[in-house]
């Protein structure tokens, strides 16, 4: 990572370098996460020159595994579709190009702490490095409008569907007392009820049915559906990620669904443990717009390593 920020930050002039840095000790800024159309900071792609684009690109691909990068690249082409089911008269455009860039401190400095942030409509990545060592890779946010494509030249594509298709598969292998218990409300939520807050406190809480209370292939699937989330991460971090888990964490985890079960309509759900929150939304757009988010309960931009960090070491 601080390779691919040092070469793309030496591509740049200073005007864009301006628009791409920002101290890091701006929480403000750096915690200031969303998913929506709106402003921004950062160096937008669209400024960029081909050769920065591909570097911007190579610190993308470094926070997220190949098949994430993918899907993260199919999200930003969604824009494409949308503009053309929208029109014009948007007060932000949809474009692929409007996805930012943003570099919170010195990434040649390994002595200390800096943080990227890759971030347009329906992805934010949010990657946060101490003392040359990735602490935190949360929240990391990628979202589809729409879920499935359904006219044009990119018909068929879902760009999320694993995300869909592994939750209707735990919920379809429950018996009817799981399913009950899993099913908190008849109503889907409007949208994930986390939001874009910057910390998860206690927005939402562990509801629906135990892990404790599924069969072992049950939890396997649990299991399964959390990895499509830690899944978006770097496989390396990923995998220490996934064994974390599944040391403790994943055994106390609960899911929860709600709204509708059929497909097309639209339904919520959560998987929840001590430390992680996996959290899925499709209402919007007659259920074909989804928001999909994976939080570390602890440790969403290092807050936990951070305090430690600073407890013991100088910046």
């Amino acid at each position: 990572m601080a390779g691919a920020a040092q070469t793309l930050l030496a591509s740049l002039d200073s005007t864009q370098r301006a628009k791409a840095t920002r101290v890091f000790d701006n929480d403000d800024e750096r915690t200031d996460w969303h998913y929506i159309p709106r402003d921004r900071i950062g160096l937008p792609i669209k400024e960029m020159d081909g050769s920065q684009r591909a570097l911007a690109h190579e610190l993308v691909a470094s926070g997220l595994s190949s098949r994430a990068h993918d899907r993260a690249r199919k999200i930003m082409g969604l824009e494409k579709v949308l503009a053309q089911i929208e029109g014009d008269g948007r007060r932000f455009d949809r474009d692929e190009e409007l996805y930012y860039l943003s570099i919170f401190g010195d990434p040649c400095d390994e002595e200390k702490v800096w943080f990227w942030r890759f971030e347009g409509h329906h992805i934010s990545l949010n990657n946060t490095i101490v003392a040359g060592r990735l602490v935190s890779a949360t929240p990391v946010f990628l979202g589809a409008n729409p879920a499935q494509v359904r006219h044009g030249e990119m018909e068929g594509l879902r760009a999320l569907k694993e995300e869909e298709e592994m939750a209707r598969a735990l919920l379809a292998d429950l018996d009817g007392e799981q399913r009950a218990q899993a099913i908190i409300a008849d109503e889907a939520p409007a949208d994930i009820l986390t939001g874009h807050a910057a910390y998860v406190r206690d927005q939402v809480l562990a509801a629906g049915l135990a892990s404790g209370d599924m069969s072992a292939g049950q939890r396997e699937m649990l299991k399964e559906l959390a990895a499509v989330y830690v899944g978006r991460l770097p496989d390396a971090v990923a995998e220490r990620q996934m064994e974390k888990l599944a040391g403790g964490p994943l055994d106390s985890a609960h899911f929860a669904w709600a709204g509708a079960q059929e497909r097309g309509k639209g339904h919520y759900y959560r998987v929840q443990g001590s430390s992680f929150l996996a959290e899925y939304d499709n209402t919007q757009n007659d259920a074909n717009h989804i928001h999909a988010v994976w939080r570390d309960l602890e440790n969403d931009f290092g807050e936990d390593l951070l305090r430690r960090h600073y407890r013991t070491d100088h910046r």
